[in-house]
């Protein structure tokens, strides 16, 4: 570890694991933001995905009603 063989902390490896540690900081902060971003696109995704559905329905009924009163008359 930053430790030498008396048992001190060796200032070369304890800035050497200081500077890793800042470095991984550094990557999970950059992780957390795509991470949020993944989320908005998946929010983004089902809320387009039910306006499709939403669009389908009422197209669908358009055409089922129509039909019904074309065949009826």
């Amino acid at each position: 570890m930053a430790f030498d063989n008396n048992g001190e902390i060796d200032p070369v490896k304890y800035g050497v694991l200081w500077e890793r540690v800042q470095h991984m900081d550094r990557k999970i902060t950059k992780m957390e933001g795509q991470l949020d971003e993944l989320i908005a696109l998946a929010n983004k995704g089902r809320g387009g995905l039910w306006f499709g559905m939403t669009v389908a329905s009422a197209v669908s009924g358009l055409i089922g009603f129509l039909f019904s009163h074309w065949q009826g008359s």
